[in-house]
């Protein structure tokens, strides 16, 4: 540990030693690495916090005169301190600081996930900072663990966020070891043609869920400036936006040549006749070499199409075929006695972390569909919402389920894809699909 980590790790254990009442023992600790390193900026604070929490402490004086090379002084009482405070001490007090819940173990997560028609279960769990790891199985059969996943993370406990890393690193791994089960990874282990075994992994968590880029609220809003007169035919276009899809017609294609244009009936991207657009819906930038989509506050929304699969939080929505979907949380059950009291008789609940709403026009709502086992499945054949009436649904379009925490939306590899409203910006590459009301537009960075 270096110096200067030392000293930020001395700031905390005082700051946690005085809420304890345990103040002369954060002057010492504070002193002591204050003297064992340089005089230089960090020491000079670490001292000072020192100095105020007893500005006639012995010690914090003795550190003084050490730091500035004052000589004739006894300072026994400051090296005992410093002997005491050394790397050990200060890992013992971070071990000691944190929750004691995390002391011990932080609570796994457990995953079913219905695979080939059988039911496998994972489970990831945190042996503590005694013993530094991280262990994911994934059982069939009922019982049978059939591959294992183990990450040591020894060289961590020291982080003052030890206990967020570690909950990121499980749900990594959980998600880890899920996503490679649905992509085939495992089918010869499943199908008895060969080990499984534990892997002793070093490397992060692979996988690839992705967030859609989010913003606090009011941060993302729309230009209050008018937008910038139509593209000079002198410039070259830079970007080239080709219609996809629309139900009013207009221009095949947009050529961008601006830094920046904006997506609506009063935009560059006008959108004629498109009835659910807002007169500024989002907007396209150039930013340090790369394009941007950003959508506004106020309207229906800028949807991109999903390059993978997708985290979701709740309120989310999404779009597959001309159906609108909305991610929500299940409602508090009402079917407690009353002071009567009088009981209600029911069949028993699923366990269920969401629901799935479709959305009309105009915010009515439509079918919907609450998570059994962890997943909701949509398509216009097979699932727990089936749209029948919408040619752009695939038979088995989408599924999102519960894992590690988190609902992931992932794309059955659909005719039409999956589009995933923007919650703030995301970058857009050649390629890339996105949806401003019912107009699906391609993006295209090599305009000829």
């Amino acid at each position: 540990m270096g110096n200067e980590q030392a000293r930020e790790s001395a700031s905390r254990i005082a700051k946690w030693l005085v809420e304890r009442g345990k103040t002369p023992d954060a002057v010492d600790i504070l002193c002591a690495l204050a003297a064992a390193g340089p005089n230089d900026a960090s020491g000079q604070a670490v001292l000072a916090e020192a100095i105020r929490l007893d500005p006639g402490s012995p010690i914090a004086r003795m550190a003084f005169e050490r730091m500035e090379g004052i000589p004739g002084t006894d300072h026994a009482i400051l090296d005992a301190a410093i002997l005491r405070f050394n790397e050990a001490e200060l890992a013992r007090f971070g071990r000691e600081m944190a929750p004691a819940s995390f002391r011990r173990a932080q609570v796994g997560f457990n995953n079913n996930v219905k695979y080939k028609d059988q039911v496998f279960h994972v489970q990831t769990e945190d042996s503590g900072l005694d013993k530094p790891h991280i262990i994911t199985h994934l059982f069939a059969d009922g019982g049978r663990v059939i591959k294992s996943h183990k990450r040591i993370y020894a060289a961590e406990v020291h982080r003052a966020d030890v206990a967020h890393y570690v909950r990121a690193l499980m749900k990594g791994q959980q998600m880890e070891m899920l996503l490679a089960l649905r992509s085939g990874r495992f089918d010869e282990i499943v199908a008895g043609r060969a080990r499984g075994g534990m892997d002793v992994l070093e490397a992060p968590p692979d996988n690839d869920v992705k967030a859609m880029t989010r913003k606090k609220k009011g941060e993302v809003s729309s230009p209050s400036v008018a937008p910038p007169p139509p593209v000079s035919v002198t410039k070259k276009t830079r970007c080239l936006l080709t219609v996809q899809r629309s139900l009013t017609g207009g221009p095949p294609s947009y050529a961008l040549a601006e830094d920046e244009a904006i997506l609506g009936s009063q935009g560059e991207v006008s959108l004629p006749g498109e009835r659910f657009c807002h007169p500024r819906e989002a907007a396209i930038r150039w930013r340090d070499g790369r394009l941007w989509l950003e959508d506004f506050d106020g309207g229906n929304g800028a949807f991109l199409r999903m390059r993978t699969r997708v985290e979701l939080a709740m309120g989310d929505e999404f779009i597959l075929g001309d159906q609108l979907f909305r991610v929500e949380k299940n409602p508090d059950a009402d079917d407690e006695p009353d002071p009567g009291p009088t009981y209600f008789y029911s069949s028993p609940k699923w366990p269920s972390a969401f629901r799935v709403t479709q959305i009309f026009e105009k915010g009515g709502l439509g079918a919907c569909a609450v998570s059994r086992g962890g997943m909701v499945q949509i398509g216009s054949a097979v699932g727990d919402l089936v749209i029948a009436g919408d040619p752009l649904v695939s038979s088995q379009h989408c599924v999102l389920e519960e894992q590690a925490g988190v609902i992931v939306l992932t794309d059955l590899d659909s005719r039409t894809g999956v589009f995933v409203r923007l919650q703030g910006e995301a970058e857009l590459i050649h390629g890339d699909e996105f949806l401003i009301g019912r107009t699906r537009l391609a993006v295209d960075l090599k305009p000829t």
